[in-house]
């Protein structure tokens, strides 16, 4: 069971939030032009869980936990920015398996790199979290069963989160596709390793 005028208000609020721009859509982005919208399923995959998470954890009180513990917290963001940084230093030099390849180069890219990549990102966020805790408990309402109303609420958050990445990620590709069709491989990587460095500054400062 679920409180219907709380979902009225709960869905154009989440809306506006998923597709605003911020860590996980410029990562979608990045994917989307190194990698093109099949390959950054991957990492929509990863983000989804990591979104998932941090959602449940937000609304059983855990982030207050988290957030109380800032050395902690510091930890994540450092570690997920290396490991974005380490990836754009790669796509700077046109090496690694997320930079575009060369005409003529087959491309070879790890799956378990673009989920990672994406679960990172969302796990690592403090606004993530810092978010869903001020928002999500409000729209639980006490006199109905809790776990149907979370299920619902998470299936709603995923639903959007996913429309939103696959939205950016479609922005990529079509970036991608106008540059490879001039054959710079190695600017398009470019442009995608300082967008991806972008991201890891800005988790690390955020």
């Amino acid at each position: 069971m679920i409180n219907l005028s709380l979902m009225g208000l709960f869905i154009p609020t989440f809306l506006f939030v998923s597709i605003t721009p911020g860590l996980c859509m410029t990562l979608a982005l990045t994917v989307g032009i190194s990698q093109g919208v099949r390959r950054a399923l991957w990492m929509m995959g990863g983000e989804l869980l990591g979104v998932a998470l941090v959602a449940m954890a937000a609304v059983l009180g855990v982030s207050a936990l988290l957030l109380g513990m800032p050395g902690l917290l510091t930890a994540f963001k450092w570690l997920g920015g290396a490991y974005l940084g380490y990836l754009a230093l790669q796509m700077w030099q046109s090496k690694g398996k997320l930079a575009i390849p060369e005409p003529g180069q087959a491309q070879q890219s790890s799956r378990r790199e673009l989920f990672m990549q994406g679960f990172i990102t969302a796990v690592s966020n403090p606004k993530g979290w810092a978010f869903h805790m001020a928002l999500l408990p409000p729209f639980i309402d006490a006199s109905l069963p809790f776990w149907p109303q979370l299920t619902v609420l998470l299936a709603i958050i995923l639903l959007l989160e996913f429309a939103s990445l696959l939205l950016y990620a479609s922005g990529g590709k079509a970036l991608r596709v106008l540059f490879m069709q001039e054959g710079n491989a190695r600017l398009m990587n470019r442009i995608a390793a300082a967008l991806m460095f972008g991201v890891g500054i800005w988790l690390v400062l955020s």
